[in-house]
């Protein structure tokens, strides 16, 4: 069966919205995938939007741009607005439920809400909510392992972050579960 997984991740500058894109890129290159990873900012890079497109599969990538994603990550009511009617039928929303406030009335997709920067800051780091989203991400589809996402980590996070390596650990299995629950 072929894998092909066509993702929108979106939120904020300063979310790690681009972050999380780019440690699936990293991580389905280090599972041998093929992908692509296609960033978009707004006017400002922190606290103006973003959104990154990611395409992950076995065969090979004709385009990066991603119209009509299988799964999207969003993280504010704009993207939201934006995303929640592009995704495919018998796709997937992932919302953090702490930011969004829209409830989404589709019932050809699968809805996730987890209450992401509040689980983080329970965590003891709010800025690893994107983690959270992530981890159940990585449930719900089987994209890539937990450990491919760490060892990309560790090319997407600056040397001095590395100490966070375990903290982003936490939050992705922190998530994964919260999706099996689900």
């Amino acid at each position: 069966m072929q894998m092909l997984e066509e993702i929108i991740i979106a939120g904020f500058g300063g979310q790690g919205v681009m972050s999380m894109g780019q440690s699936i890129a990293y991580a389905g290159m280090i599972e041998d995938k093929q992908v692509s990873w296609l960033p978009s900012y707004g006017p400002e890079q922190r606290g103006g939007t973003a959104n990154v497109a990611v395409v992950v599969s076995d065969k090979q990538v004709g385009s990066p741009v991603v119209t009509k994603p299988n799964v999207a990550i969003i993280l504010n009511n704009p993207s939201f607005e934006k995303f929640e009617p592009t995704i495919k039928p018998g796709g997937i929303l992932i919302c953090n439920s702490s930011l969004v406030t829209q409830a989404s009335t589709r019932t050809d997709i699968r809805i996730v809400e987890i209450d992401a920067t509040n689980i983080a800051t329970e965590l003891g780091n709010a800025r690893i909510a994107n983690m959270i989203l992530l981890g159940a991400l990585l449930q719900m589809t089987n994209l890539v392992k937990i450990d491919s996402i760490i060892e990309s980590l560790k090319k997407v996070l600056d040397k001095r972050k590395h100490h966070l390596l375990d903290v982003n650990r936490t939050a992705l299995e922190k998530g994964y579960a919260i999706a099996q629950n689900q």
